[in-house]
C-alpha cells in the first residue's frame, strides 16, 4: 500500500509531465509546473474565448479533485441553482480542457481512486473481514423451475 507522501509525489510527477517538460532542461525546470500551466492557460485564452463546460461526476472525491484543479488555475467552479451536486460548471478555453485540464484530471483521478481503494480494502479486511472481494456472479434463478 502506498503512503500519502507517495501519492503526493505521483501527483507532482503527473503535473510536471503535463506541464510540457520534454527535454532534460525543461524537466529540470519543471519544478515550476504550476506557473507553466497557468501560462499555457493565458495563451489559450488569447487564442479563443473560454466556453462554459458542464462536468458530471458522481464520485464526491472526483468532484473535489476537479474543483481543486480548477481553483488552482484561477478558474471558478460553480453550479446553477437546482443543478445536482454531481455537476461542476466552469468557463474554460476548449484547448486548455483538451490538452491540460482533462488529461491531468484523469491521471490524478485514477491515481487517487487506486489509493482510496487500497486504503478502503485494507481497513475493511483488518476491521471487518479479510475477504473483501466482490460478490460472485450466479446465473439468474429460473422462475417455476424452468
Amino acid at each position: 500500500m502506498h503512503s500519502e507522501s507517495d501519492l503526493i509525489r505521483k501527483f507532482e510527477l503527473i503535473e510536471r509531465l503535463l506541464a510540457g517538460a520534454k527535454t532534460p532542461g525543461e524537466k529540470q525546470a519543471a519544478s515550476h509546473a504550476l506557473d507553466r500551466i497557468k501560462q499555457r492557460l493565458k495563451q489559450f485564452e488569447k487564442e479563443a474565448p473560454p466556453i462554459e463546460y458542464k462536468f458530471t461526476l458522481t464520485n464526491m472525491w472526483s468532484r473535489r479533485l476537479l474543483s481543486a484543479l480548477l481553483r488552482r488555475y484561477d478558474i471558478e467552479p460553480y453550479r446553477y441553482a437546482r443543478q445536482r451536486r454531481t455537476t461542476v460548471m466552469a468557463r474554460i478555453p476548449k484547448d486548455f480542457v483538451d490538452t491540460v485540464l482533462w488529461p491531468e484530471f484523469k491521471e490524478f483521478d485514477a491515481t487517487l481512486q487506486k489509493h482510496l481503494d487500497e486504503i478502503t480494502a485494507n481497513i475493511i479486511s483488518k476491521a471487518i473481514f479479510s475477504d473483501t472481494s466482490e460478490a460472485i456472479v450466479k446465473e439468474e434463478k429460473l422462475l417455476n423451475g424452468r
